[in-house]
């Protein structure tokens, strides 16, 4: 059995010795989804940064009830958190890498509201693609790193923060749009998802081009 990865604050405590006034994390959830928007989480720390909590990981490798406990921990760790969304609408106009932009950019603009330093801070960014300078207008400093949300406390918390936002939307699009089993699959393409689809047709819900029908 494969050991779990714990994460570290080693790169975050490397940016900030080297001047940046201070690291976000960042991850994305629900790019692979069907339904529903895609997520964007973003999490603060600074060189007063403490110990993160106990069983922080990436999300992925987290039960639902766990994931639930440690967001809100995760959120008080964190100096400034948030989460932006881009919709399934915008999904199908500009494409998934443009949508991660936006909600990237929505995050981003929810933390210069709290104040957090932006233009001085450097972005660690969870895989090998800087989706996120993609639609900005002035360029951050953006680092990129494979499987960061494993390895990297700012980025895992990230993940956590942005997948329980997430995954409560579309618990409450279960309810108002019923009979797609969103409240288990969050809007991926499970057999029940699929086979729902087939039956009732798609929703306003539903990433249209995903599904290679037309609006």
């Amino acid at each position: 059995m494969m050991a779990v990865v714990e994460p570290t604050l080693e790169v975050e405590l490397a940016m900030l010795a080297g001047g940046a006034s201070c690291v976000i994390g960042c991850d994305e959830v629900g790019r692979g989804a069907l339904a529903g928007p895609v997520a964007v989480g973003v999490a603060v720390v600074t060189a007063a940064v403490g110990a993160f909590p106990v069983g922080l990981r990436d999300s992925k490798l987290l039960s639902e009830p766990r994931r639930e406990l440690l967001a809100p921990l995760a959120a008080a760790w964190a100096q400034h958190s948030a989460v932006g969304l881009a919709s399934p609408q915008e999904v199908d106009a500009v494409g998934i890498i443009a949508a991660l932009g936006l909600a990237g950019k929505r995050a981003l603009a929810q933390l210069h509201s709290a104040g957090v330093d932006i233009r001085n801070a450097v972005v660690l960014l969870d895989g090998n693609d800087d989706w996120l300078n993609k639609a900005l207008t002035t360029p951050l400093a953006v680092v990129t790193r494979i499987k960061a949300d494993q390895d990297c406390a700012s980025v895992s918390a990230a993940s956590v923060i942005a997948k329980v936002h997430r995954d409560r939307l579309m618990i409450e699009a279960d309810v108002s749009t019923p009979g797609y089993g969103w409240k288990g699959n969050k809007g991926y393409g499970s057999a029940e998802h699929m086979a729902a689809i087939g039956t009732l047709g798609a929703s306003g819900q539903h990433r249209l081009s995903w599904l290679k029908i037309s609006p």
